[in-house]
């Protein structure tokens, strides 16, 4: 494992996310929450890595999700939305090649990431917050029926079994 991940896996404390299988941390959850019982925001920190192997799995959220690059080489999202479209975003530094530093995936598209390198460091940041009820995890065989032309992306990043959070679990 190259020592600049294992640097950051120890100095973020980051530990595999249940389903989705990213390395994170969560940075912050609001005191406050709404009258559901939500909190108003929640933060964490991810990283996609080879070694070991961190992505993410194909999911959607029930609310809006707002990215936010860090460091390390560029990272591939794959949207597919409700409408059976699809596009990929490249979050990085370089903007002379169309990477950006942020991007917010709107609530209800499927989204699955990984580096397009080594390792690729990146925050998410959620209002309303992170709970384990705004989770669904994108099996393979409901993503193909839907979206064929992305076969080759959803037999990598598809699920094959659990499909939802773990009860009670928040970032």
């Amino acid at each position: 494992m190259n020592e600049k991940i294992k640097s950051l896996i120890k100095h973020y404390n980051l530990q595999p996310l249940p389903v989705e299988r990213t390395l994170f941390t969560s940075t912050y959850r609001s005191p406050e929450s709404l009258p559901s019982g939500k909190p108003y925001g929640t933060g964490m920190i991810g990283l996609y890595c080879n070694a070991p192997k961190s992505i993410s799995c194909f999911h959607k959220l029930s609310v809006d999700e707002m990215w936010h690059f860090y460091s390390g080489d560029p990272l591939r999202l794959i949207l597919l939305y409700p409408d059976g479209s699809s596009k990929e975003i490249i979050l990085g530094n370089d903007i002379s090649q169309n990477q950006t530093v942020q991007f917010v995936i709107p609530a209800g598209v499927w989204q699955a990431g990984h580096t397009l390198g080594e390792y690729s460091l990146f925050g998410c940041t959620l209002a309303p917050g992170f709970t384990d009820d705004i989770f669904t995890g994108g099996s393979k065989e409901e993503l193909l029926k839907l979206y064929p032309d992305r076969k080759e992306d959803i037999l990598i990043y598809g699920l094959d079994s659990e499909t939802k959070m773990p009860e009670g679990f928040a970032t």
